[in-house]
């Protein structure tokens, strides 16, 4: 049976973690892990809902050396506990708050603020061993569960680090404006720091005057963790922001447009993360570089059947695509669009990323998003739009210099605001609600 440390083997004295304004050396993590592994209940999967990004480290990395399968649910809900504790009569919850949500049971985690001295034995673990399950955002239909084993993670952590820090120089202290349950965020701000030798920081903001806060806090070199809809914001906030290294961003496609803006305004490289729950990151590209992706060394993809398969590296087996690609070559392709996404309307083909993409370019264009409310060729596009102070007239005009006429939206609705989740998406149900609110009823 193959295993893995836990940890790559640093020194003691390496720092791996900022929390609360302390550096933690690894050393001092390793104890924190134990600790609290120590106090874990072998039979009982563990709900980590830990908003501080290292207590939730410590909370994995606990229940990882302990054996024990961490939950990690994409929102706390009503319906989402509900459905957790259907799947997992016994779970646990691990948090850092007073109350766990809706009455589940709780184990309250804090950490000693001392440092350790010596390091402890690093915990081997079985490379196949099942680590996490992981939930799918949404944003196509019901959020699916995905398990997740020790040595995927590994492997995926390993080669982000290596394409990454390719670019930066050197690894990086990472900050995150995603939720680190959700995979990208898993992997980008929690496992590609202690897996991949970065430093983890523990701060989550949402608002640009937290971010620029939490900058200004961290050391150099510094690497952004954000999405498209985070960027748009942080922009339009219009404040001066510490300098950093690069931008990662990943959750829906980044407009050439705003990477450009975003490498002007904050003078660093934006990369994007090609992946997806069921995969994981298989690829990266620098955007304003290249319009190809390049997937992560031992990835393949192939087409079979007007699919798309990901395999090789730490894929256990071929794993399907949910979006059309352009293979150039064995290591590089094109993003045309999400398989979901794509529509055909008098038979012409496009996709909805696309068309939001360029309606988001229009001036005044806060937020939008495009949908088909009823399947067909003879179907008509509608928009629901965030633009004060824009005519439909304007979008329209704007619209054509870029689409296809039978691509342009009848209606176009505006709103005050989408509400979009934690991961700057904006879900099917949300959609379909917003449809049933403004459309149902309508020709």
């Amino acid at each position: 049976m193959m295993t893995l440390p836990l940890l790559p083997e640093n020194p003691a004295d390496l720092i791996v973690a900022c929390h609360k304004g302390r550096q933690v050396t690894c050393a001092t993590f390793l104890r924190d892990v134990a600790e609290l592994a120590q106090g874990l209940p072998a039979d009982r999967p563990l709900l980590n809902l830990c908003q501080d990004r290292y207590l939730f480290a410590v909370g994995l990395f606990a229940a990882i050396s302990r054996g024990i399968l961490s939950l990690l649910p994409n929102a706390v809900t009503r319906e989402t506990m509900n459905a957790l504790q259907e799947r997992e009569p016994n779970l646990l919850c691990l948090t850092d708050q007073a109350e766990a949500p809706f009455g589940l049971p709780l184990l309250h985690l804090a950490v000693d603020a001392g440092a350790a001295t010596e390091i402890l034995a690093t915990p081997q673990i079985p490379a196949e061993q099942v680590v996490a399950c992981v939930f799918t955002s949404g944003s196509t239909g019901l959020p699916q569960a995905h398990i997740k084993n020790f040595g995927t993670l590994v492997s995926i952590s390993e080669m982000e680090a290596e394409r990454l820090w390719s670019v930066t120089g050197a690894p990086c202290t990472v900050l995150g404006t995603v939720p680190f349950q959700h995979m990208y965020g898993l992997e980008s701000t929690v496992l590609l720091t202690l897996l991949g030798s970065g430093v983890l920081f523990d701060r989550r903001p949402f608002y640009p005057a937290d971010v620029a806060d939490a900058l200004a806090a961290m050391p150099m070199p510094r690497l952004l963790v954000t999405t498209p809809f985070h960027l748009r914001t942080l922009l339009d906030a219009q404040i001066e922001l510490p300098p950093v290294t690069a931008i990662l961003s990943a959750t829906a496609p980044l407009a050439r447009e705003l990477a450009a803006e975003v490498e002007q305004r904050m003078g660093a490289p934006v990369l994007e993360i090609y992946g997806s729950t069921e995969t994981g990151q298989i690829a990266s590209r620098q955007v304003m570089r290249s319009e190809a992706w390049e997937l992560f060394m031992g990835i393949s993809i192939t087409q079979n059947d007007g699919r798309f398969y990901a395999s090789g590296g730490p894929l256990p087996q071929p794993q399907v695509l949910g979006d059309v690609l352009e293979l150039l070559d064995e290591r590089r392709f094109h993003l045309l669009g999400r398989g979901a996404d794509m529509i055909n309307i008098a038979g012409k083909r496009n996709s909805l990323a696309f068309l939001n993409n360029v309606i988001l370019r229009l001036p005044g264009v806060r937020d939008a998003v495009f949908c088909l409310p009823a399947e067909g060729d003879s179907s008509r596009l509608a928009v629901f739009v965030v633009a004060p102070g824009v005519s439909a007239q304007s979008i329209l005009q704007g619209l054509r210099d870029y689409v296809d006429p039978v691509f342009l939206p009848r209606p176009i609705v505006f709103v005050d605001q989408l509400a979009r989740n934690a991961t700057g998406k904006i879900t099917a149900a949300t959609v379909q609600e917003l449809i049933d609110t403004h459309l149902r009823g309508k020709s």
